[in-house]
C-alpha cells in the first residue's frame, strides 16, 4: 500500500507522524520504504539518527522533493515494498499532487485549532480533484497534537467541523500532544521503541495503524 501523510497546512506533525508509521509497519516485519517529498529535511535528520545508532529494524528511506523525479521512482520502485509512506510539505504543491494520485490512501493529520480546520477546505478541494482522475482514493483525517486536557473541548469542536468535508473519513483516533512522539522522533525513532513505554501513545499509535492497515 501506498500512503501519504499530507496537508496544505504546515506544522501539523506530519513528518512525525509518517516515521512513525514507517517504524510501526517494519516492526510488524513489513519491508517498509519511507520517501520524504519535502523541501525540509526533518525527515532525513531523523532517519540519519537511526542509521547512525544502528537501531533495528532498518528504515528504506528516500528524497525526492521535485513531483516528476518523485513520480517516477515510486511508479519503477514501489514494487519491491510491501509498504510505501510519502512525507510531503504543507503547501499545495506539485508534489503533494503526486504523492495523492500514486497513493492508495492519504491521511491528513490536522491540529485542533480554528486555523487548521479552515485550511481542510484546501486538502478537501485537491482530493476531490485527484478523484477525478483516481479512482479508490481513500482520505482520512486525523486529530494530531490533540488537546490533553480533560475539561477542553478543542478536539470535539474541530472534529465535528471536519465533518463538514465529505471528501474526508475522519479517524476516531486522536494523536494526542505527548512528548514521547517527539522525544523519540528526534531520535529516530518510534513510540513503540520508546525505552520509557509511554501507553498511552502506544495505544494511539496502534489505535491508527489498526485502522490504516486493518488486514494485516
Amino acid at each position: 500500500m501506498i500512503l501519504t501523510v499530507g496537508n496544505t497546512k504546515g506544522g501539523v506533525g506530519k513528518t512525525t507522524l509518517a516515521l512513525n508509521i514507517a517504524i510501526a509497519r517494519a516492526l510488524a516485519g513489513k519491508n517498509v520504504w519511507l520517501i520524504d517529498a519535502d523541501i525540509q529535511d526533518t525527515a532525513k535528520t531523523a532517519i540519519a539518527a537511526r542509521a547512525e545508532e544502528g537501531i533495528e529494524p532498518t528504515i528504506a528511506f528516500a528524497k525526492y522533493p521535485e513531483a516528476n523525479i518523485l513520480r517516477d521512482q515510486v511508479r519503477h520502485q514501489a514494487e519491491r515494498f510491501d509498504d510505501v509512506v510519502i512525507d510531503v510539505g504543507g503547501r499545495d504543491t506539485s508534489a503533494l499532487r503526486a504523492a495523492i494520485f500514486l497513493s492508495d490512501v492519504l491521511l491528513v493529520p490536522f491540529e485542533p485549532r480554528t486555523f487548521e480546520v479552515w485550511a481542510m477546505a484546501d486538502i478537501a478541494k485537491i482530493i476531490a480533484e485527484a478523484r477525478v482522475m483516481r479512482d479508490g482514493l481513500v482520505a482520512y483525517a486525523v486529530v494530531n497534537c490533540g488537546d490533553n486536557s480533560v475539561k477542553s473541548t478543542d478536539n470535539k469542536d474541530a472534529a465535528e467541523a471536519v465533518a463538514e468535508f465529505p471528501e474526508l473519513s475522519l479517524l476516531p483516533t486522536i494523536i494526542h500532544n505527548r512528548k514521547c512522539f517527539a522525544n523519540e522522533g528526534g531520535k529516530g525513532m518510534s513510540a513503540l521503541e520508546a525505552k520509557r513505554k509511554d501507553k498511552k501513545a502506544i495505544d494511539e499509535l496502534n489505535g491508527l495503524m489498526a485502522h490504516l492497515y486493518p488486514v494485516s
